[in-house]
């Protein structure tokens, strides 16, 4: 069986989510560390151009977007679940507003000046600079558009408002009784803002919230062990991709499978990754592609938050 491989790096608030999926799912995994920012040439090298953090990586197999990571680990390990029974349009509609609407309020406070001072004080100015100059071009050409800190700011207490009675509402300690998919996409931006005692407030003055999100962080990280990049790029070059699924679907442009096609982002990091599609679903597109130090790898992308083009 493929060992489950992270490529991620500590600071960022999607890997954390990755961390804490595999925590709740108790499932060992290999770590890889990638840089922050750009190039991240042994990255690239399996995802085909795709730059966004984390990816996942079981074999031959390249899993882009934390949407998707939490189907593949649902997948590998159907319990405890992400999708409790009768609730999986709740839950994967709340996880896609807190990965969008919450998460962009959430990168509004943390870069405002003082927590950028408090979160970067002790960095090398040089790399402060990099860093900014990167997420500049990571939102370069994308839907995604920077929410003002002032609207941010007024928006905050009515989103902290609607989470703290929704969790006072319910007794099992979770937004709907018992954990799902959807507590560990809301606590994720949470997570980040705590990072500073700067935005640390705008989390800890909601009691309800603050106790919530202790017990979801509790979920761990799972078992990780550490892997060299060029190690995860050996494995994927002596794979071979997993069986494709089978699904009767008629893709609603017209795509079919042996395409040579590009899927990129629609809202920042729109970087396309070109190949031959070779699934199209409701769910998850996949691009086959080669690459002269992984081999032949199969690139997996949700459908939703994503386009595809024909080349």
């Amino acid at each position: 069986m493929p060992e489950l491989i992270l490529h991620h790096y500590p600071t960022s608030p999607f890997a954390e989510k990755a961390r804490l999926l595999l925590g709740f799912k108790q499932l060992p995994w290999r770590s890889v560390m990638i840089p922050p920012i750009m190039p991240k040439p042994d990255l690239v090298a399996l995802t085909g151009g795709y730059r966004k953090t984390p990816v996942l990586q079981v074999g031959a197999d390249i899993y882009c977007d934390t949407a998707l990571i939490a189907r593949r680990l649902e997948a590998e390990k159907p319990t405890p679940t992400l999708f409790p029974h009768g609730q999986h349009f709740t839950v994967a509609s709340l996880a896609h507003w807190a990965d969008s609407v919450l998460f962009q309020h959430a990168v509004s406070l943390v870069f405002q000046p003082e927590s950028i001072a408090a979160r970067f004080g002790k960095l090398p100015p040089e790399f402060l600079k990099a860093f900014v100059a990167d997420r500049s071009a990571l939102f370069s050409g994308g839907l995604a558009t920077r929410l003002p800190a002032e609207a941010a700011k007024h928006q905050w207490p009515s989103l902290m408002a609607r989470l703290q009675q929704q969790l006072e509402r319910d007794p099992g300690g979770f937004l709907f009784g018992e954990p799902s998919l959807a507590d560990v996409a809301v606590a994720h931006p949470l997570w980040f803002l705590r990072g500073t005692p700067v935005t640390a407030p705008l989390v800890n003055d909601y009691p309800a919230v603050a106790a919530w999100l202790e017990r979801v962080l509790g979920f761990g990280h799972g078992t990780p062990s550490e892997l060299s990049s060029e190690e995860a790029i050996g494995i994927a070059r002596d794979a071979t991709p997993a069986p494709l699924p089978q699904e009767d679907f008629v893709d609603p442009n017209g795509f079919v499978p042996g395409q040579q096609v590009a899927i990129c982002a629609i809202d920042y990091g729109v970087d396309p990754v070109e190949g031959e599609l070779v699934f199209s679903g409701r769910e998850v597109l996949t691009l086959r592609r080669e690459d002269p130090r992984a081999g032949t790898v199969h690139v997996h992308f949700p459908r939703v938050g994503f386009r595809i083009e024909a080349r």
